[in-house]
């Protein structure tokens, strides 16, 4: 039946295109989970782009989906961390009420505004940032004991974080690692652990605020956050033993690239509305 042969091979068709988009979200997990585990972020900042350069997500709907997949991707790097003691709760806490609450204004600006600014002014601040880690020599040797003002300060930085967390669909370390090793003196592989610890609580609200406003697929999210969370324990352990000084220049270096990105991508968008 000519009929019935079209309809096994366009069924062929489609299991073979969602095989295929599904081998490509365990890679970009894979991926995203080492970087995380490295370097204490939640893996966002290729997740994002892969999303929309691999699987054809619209961006929007890509910042939402990568931030449900940051979720499995941070606990499990959070994890190999905190069986190292390679997390500061104190901080932790202060950073968590920030972020939780920067969340929540993300997920909402992310409706409502154009990216244009913010994303400029973010790409200035990793650019300032990886010039200040390159050219910071001296080993962080732990923080001093926490005053009011410092711990109103970490909610500051929690909360800055939160908002690029819900807004971006990153966990928000690029911004919590290197403020705590410059402004608090923290050891790199104590704030890798302690940002990783505040990525849990703000992807799960952003994650849940999203979800309400149909802006993640939760599918894709668990494909891709499932397949990273074995990398992602493995590269916390390689990064716990990893000396400051390598640590901070390859965390420059990221910053560097997720600034250029960032540029390119905005260079884009301005091209195609000019075209338009």
């Amino acid at each position: 039946m000519p009929g019935y042969g079209a309809a096994v091979a366009a069924a062929s068709t489609v299991e073979r295109t969602v095989s295929r988009s599904t081998q490509r979200a365990v890679l970009v997990g894979i991926v995203a989970g080492f970087l995380s585990g490295l370097f204490g972020v939640g893996g966002g900042i290729l997740i994002v782009p892969a999303l929309v350069a691999v699987l054809g997500f619209e961006q929007r709907h890509a910042h939402g989906t990568s931030l449900a997949a940051v979720l499995p991707i941070g606990a499990s790097s959070m994890l190999s961390y905190a069986l190292e003691d390679k997390v500061d709760w104190s901080v932790g806490l202060f950073l968590a009420i920030g972020a939780i609450a920067g969340a929540v204004i993300g997920t909402y600006i992310l409706h409502k505004l154009p990216h244009d600014v913010l994303a400029v002014a973010f790409a200035v601040l990793l650019l300032a940032t990886a010039v200040r880690l390159l050219v910071d020599h001296s080993d962080a040797t732990g923080r001093s004991a926490l005053s009011v003002v410092g711990a109103v300060a970490l909610v500051v930085i929690g909360l800055a974080s939160g908002i690029l967390a819900g807004l971006l669909g990153v966990g928000g370390g690029i911004i919590m690692v290197p403020a705590m090793v410059i402004g608090f003196g923290v050891t790199a592989a104590v704030a890798k652990g302690t940002s990783l610890l505040v990525i849990v609580p703000t992807a799960l609200m952003g994650t849940w605020r999203n979800r309400t406003k149909r802006n993640a697929d939760l599918r894709t999210a668990a494909i891709v956050g499932g397949a990273g969370i074995i990398s992602a324990f493995v590269a916390g352990k390689i990064s716990v033993g990893m000396s400051e000084t390598v640590s901070n220049v390859l965390f420059a270096v990221l910053l560097l690239v997720v600034a250029a990105r960032m540029a390119w991508q905005l260079a884009g968008e301005r091209r195609a509305r000019r075209a338009a």
